[in-house]
Order: C-alpha cells, then structure tokens, then sequence
C-alpha cells in the first residue's frame, strides 16, 4: 500500500489493515503478525475477561485496543474506568518495549484516571480498582 493512503475498512472508516507483533508495533504488509481484536465493543464483563486474558498473554496493546472501544461505546459516566484501564495498558506495552519513561507518564495517566472514577463510588464490574492500581505500579517500576 503507498505510505499515503490509510487502511480503509468497507464503509470508508480509517482501519489499521498492516499486521502487528504481540506488542502492537506494525510489521510489513504480509508478515504474520498475531491475531487482530475486534475493534466492536464488547459487553463490560466480556471486556474485561478479554483484556485479563490479553495481558495475561503478553498483549498488553491488545487489550488496550479491547478497552478502547468499551470506553468509546459506553456511558460518559464511566469514561474515567475505562479510559484508565485502556491507558494502564498502554504503560505495559511502553514498559514491555523497553520505554520506561513512556510506561511512567501513561501509568500516571491511568492512575489519575482510576482513581477519580474510584471516588465516584460506582461499581467497576467486579473489579479491585485499588488492587489494579497496585499492580500497575509494580509492572511499570
């Protein structure tokens, strides 16, 4: 593909068609990259258990992407949740590449994030927002 014109998915939209390693960095068109995820947002509980099971699976990026369109999809209300879980990702794959500087600034991010939807005191689908917190910093130090 010429380097200037974007992936377009069948409705026109800007969509990233080149393959990606497992840290979510474009290889060449061909390569074999890992499996996309669905850019289609999924209920909160099946967002959350894909992204686990993509961090969990070193695709910190993945999981990124998964949560991302959560975030966008659902009610302003919880912008805050998934924003930072999205970012909290994106300081793993920063941290994972090798970018600490990176991994501290989005961690930061996430943080603040996490924390103001923490102090709304609504429900964050089962999830330990404190212990995520927790565990963020720990992967990024």
């Amino acid at each position: 593909m010429p380097s200037n014109e974007r992936d377009r998915d069948a409705r026109g939209r800007a969509r990233q068609a080149r393959p990606r390693d497992a840290l979510g960095r474009p290889l060449p068109y061909g390569a074999e990259g890992v499996e996309p995820v669905s850019e289609d947002p999924l209920p909160p509980d099946e967002t959350i258990r894909v992204a686990r099971e993509l961090v969990d699976g070193g695709r910190p990026f993945s999981a990124h992407e998964v949560l991302e369109a959560r975030w966008k999809a659902g009610p302003a209300e919880e912008r805050d949740l998934w924003q930072g879980l999205a970012q909290a990702c994106v300081a793993l794959t920063h941290a994972a590449r090798g970018n600490p500087t990176g991994a501290e600034q989005l961690a930061d991010r996430a943080v603040l994030r996490l924390e103001a939807y923490a102090a709304t005191g609504r429900g964050a689908y089962g999830l330990d927002l404190r212990a995520v917190v927790d565990c963020l910093r720990r992967q990024v130090a």
